[in-house]
């Protein structure tokens, strides 16, 4: 394997706890053009969805965002300098390759935004490996690699050409394909002995909360690890669907995680509110943490008014990091277009 491939590979990380589950492995970057205020690139590395890893165009370095990502230096003190001069050369990659794009859809100035996406989930117990790599082009797929017969794909007409010449490159591909396989889940183990403080399941506190007497009840698990988890609403033991909304699983300041799942009582009749339970349940753990509902255990926040409003700023991250991953963006996609 060339030096530039080895470097790139091992600037990566992974999370994992005892039980068997699968593990996502990412890197995420976004390339804007004419956006004030913002860097023209933005990149970070996550491993099951907790950053780990931070770089933009306005400082130009590479930092950690978990503490355990120090110890890394311990082995390589080069790590951090490595890592800054490959993320220089992706943010320079990224902007040509979005000036191509504008070329390709016959814009000139304006704010336009790249995107691409690589990575892999690899499960622990089976070795499954299971590869991603997507470029998006102004929030729009623009060419994705399906992994199951090793091809381009591209729904857009200025790809047409970009797609048959990747696909055309067969011997590359196979390559490609052979050493992802081998690579990710070789450096997702050697990242694990980096992560041993969170190779833990850690259970969470649940309760149950109304914001007014006539709001949905809320049940709300915090505090847990990994992020492979499940919170849902039963009624006898069964599962419902019916009037119950699930809420996203959000990551917290300590790296834990977050989510809620709201049941609206209008549909349930008092007298039968015992027979409904709230479930949470972590994968790979024995036992299940179930929270009957009880109009004792539920206290009303009425602090919180109905005319609340919350405020969404969405910065789009996009992947790129894996050997394939780098290669689709400095070789794949750059070669095919120019």
């Amino acid at each position: 394997m060339e030096a530039g491939h080895v470097v790139v590979l091992f600037l990566l990380g992974i999370s994992s706890f005892v039980a068997p589950v699968r593990h996502s492995l990412k890197y995420l970057s976004t390339s804007y053009t004419e956006v004030p205020n913002l860097p023209e690139f933005v990149a970070a590395y996550e491993v099951d969805g907790v950053q780990i890893i931070h770089y933009d165009s306005n400082t130009t370095r590479a930092v950690p965002t978990q503490d355990w990502m120090n110890d890394i230096v311990d082995d390589d003190p080069k790590f951090w300098k490595k890592l800054t001069e490959t993320m220089k050369h992706n943010q320079q990659t990224s902007k040509e390759a979005l000036e191509i794009m504008k070329w390709l859809f016959n814009q000139t100035g304006g704010l336009h935004i790249g995107q691409v996406t690589a990575g892999c989930e690899w499960d622990d117990e089976t070795g499954e490996v299971n590869r991603f790599d997507k470029y998006c082009y102004d929030g729009e797929d623009f060419l994705w690699l399906d992994p199951k017969t090793n091809t381009w794909i591209c729904p857009r007409l200025q790809g047409v050409f970009t797609k048959r010449k990747l696909n055309h490159k067969k011997a590359q591909l196979t390559r490609h394909e052979a050493d992802f396989v081998r690579d990710c889940p070789d450096l997702l183990k050697i990242f694990l002995n980096y992560r041993k403080s969170l190779m833990r399941q850690v259970i969470p506190s649940v309760s149950l909360l109304r914001k007014t007497p006539s709001s949905p009840v809320t049940c709300r698990a915090t505090g847990f690890y990994s992020h492979r988890a499940d919170l849902f609403w039963t009624k006898d033991g069964k599962e419902l669907n019916e009037g119950v909304v699930k809420g996203e699983i959000l990551l917290n300041n300590d790296s834990t995680f977050q989510m809620s799942a709201d049941l609206d009582l209008s549909l349930v009749k008092e007298d039968d509110w015992w027979r409904y339970s709230c479930v949470f349940r972590l994968a790979g753990a024995q036992q299940e943490i179930v929270t009957k509902l009880d109009k004792r255990a539920i206290p009303t926040d009425n602090s919180v008014g109905i005319g609340s409003i919350i405020a969404i700023v969405i910065i789009v991250f996009v992947l790129l990091l894996l050997k394939p991953a780098s290669v689709f963006a400095r070789y794949y996609f750059w070669n095919a277009i120019c």
